[in-house]
């Protein structure tokens, strides 16, 4: 769980309406990430009405404690996690919460207290040394759903971040693991992820189609097929279609796929929920005049991390000062967080306002998704605090 507060007006304890009101109210002198729930409330509703199954919530992109409270108001009832420190974290706020343990690599430890601390009955595989484990510490237990996560070759350009790499069973092995899962007596269950910031239905239509291959060619009855996530946000470098072009996608092609008589279908979205309901206000500590080189208080250490990994996945931006926003003649600018390191620089130079001063702001907006997940505190940075605002900047 993240160690960010929440930090609302010193008087009145209330949101404020943007980041204007923000930097002129609070002068902040640390970054800060201001949340608005009522964004991700909307986003939420969007996607619990119109995708044809479960929604669950991908608890890596933002594990605050602000963001699962909201998502839990909403309806998300089941999440989606790694870890159990992330099922720690959720339970804290929502003491009925039930998980998808969807990390394929866990240690007997961790599956132990899953099972037993948590009352886990969802495990995700793609060997069969992991389903091993998981017969070794679990027994025999009807109510326990092992979901075989499958991989397909990627596609040059589907997705911003490659999830082909690391997990995932290729079809011949996922046919093996659904009878060893099926012979060990519990309920089979096939997973994916398309990648991270998928922009084309198409990709999700091409797993699921290898998912109707592997349930044919194993013989078994998958009772549910779970599209993972990869829903995409709208970045500067990176839009793609809203949510419901890839829920229709989906639909038709698990109708298409396995028959009227297909799995029930679940989602695990991290970006498509929570990217556009933060975003973070930095402040300008240097302006070299001479040159093009300007030193903000946050940067890819920080809470820009994913900006430097993915430069595709550009936030939007723009210039505050007197509780206002800065136009007219723009610079382009080389743009530095506040570290030691060289490298802590953004990978693209911004276009900002000519005369930009130190003391202004910059409000980075589209940020929800890994920007508070990731923030480290290397040379004593990175304590963001977390401001409840009704607007934050977005596409």
């Amino acid at each position: 769980m993240t160690t960010a507060t929440v930090l609302k007006h010193p008087h009145h304890n209330q949101h404020f309406a943007n980041a204007m009101a923000v930097a002129s109210a609070l002068k902040p002198e640390e970054p800060v990430f201001l949340f608005s729930a009522s964004e991700l409330k909307s986003r939420a509703n969007q996607f619990i009405d119109n995708f044809p199954g479960q929604v669950t919530y991908a608890v890596k992109c933002n594990p605050s404690a602000e963001v699962i409270a909201t998502l839990a108001a909403a309806g998300i009832k089941t999440w989606d996690v790694a870890s159990v420190h992330e099922m720690k974290a959720v339970k804290a706020i929502d003491p009925n919460a039930r998980f998808h343990y969807h990390n394929p690599v866990k240690s007997r430890r961790e599956i132990e207290d899953a099972y037993k601390h948590y009352g886990c009955r969802r495990f995700a595989v793609d060997c069969r040394e992991e389903v091993q484990k998981i017969i070794d510490i679990v027994g025999r237990d009807e109510t326990v759903e092992l979901a075989v996560r499958l991989v397909l070759p990627r596609e040059r350009g589907s997705s911003a971040h490659d999830f082909s790499t690391k997990f995932g069973a290729a079809e011949h092995i996922c046919i093996e693991l659904l009878q060893q899962v099926q012979a060990a007596g519990y309920i089979p269950v096939l997973t994916f992820h398309p990648g991270s910031q998928s922009k084309e239905p198409q990709v999700y239509v091409r797993h699921i189609d290898a998912a109707a291959r592997i349930a044919k060619n194993s013989g078994v009855t998958v009772r549910k097929l779970n599209v993972g996530g990869g829903f995409p946000a709208n970045y500067e470098l990176s839009t793609a279609p809203e949510p419901e072009v890839f829920f229709r996608a989906i639909d038709q092609a698990v109708t298409r796929a396995f028959g009227a008589d297909h799995p029930a279908l679940e989602c695990e979205p991290g970006r498509g929920l929570v990217a556009t309901c933060m975003s973070l206000l930095t402040s300008v500590k240097l302006v070299c005049t001479d040159g093009d080189d300007i030193f903000i208080n946050d940067g890819v250490y920080g809470g820009l991390m994913e900006y430097m990994q993915a430069p595709d996945l550009r936030p939007p931006f723009r210039v505050l000062r007197d509780g206002k926003e800065i136009e007219g003649h723009a610079k382009s600018w080389k743009v530095f967080g506040p570290t030691c390191d060289p490298l802590d620089v953004l990978p693209h130079r911004l276009d900002l306002f000519e005369a930009i001063a130190e003391g202004d702001y910059i409000e980075f907006g589209t940020v929800g998704a890994y920007g508070l997940a990731t923030a480290t505190r290397f040379n004593g940075y990175g304590a963001h605090k977390i401001v409840a605002v009704e607007h934050v900047l977005e596409m």
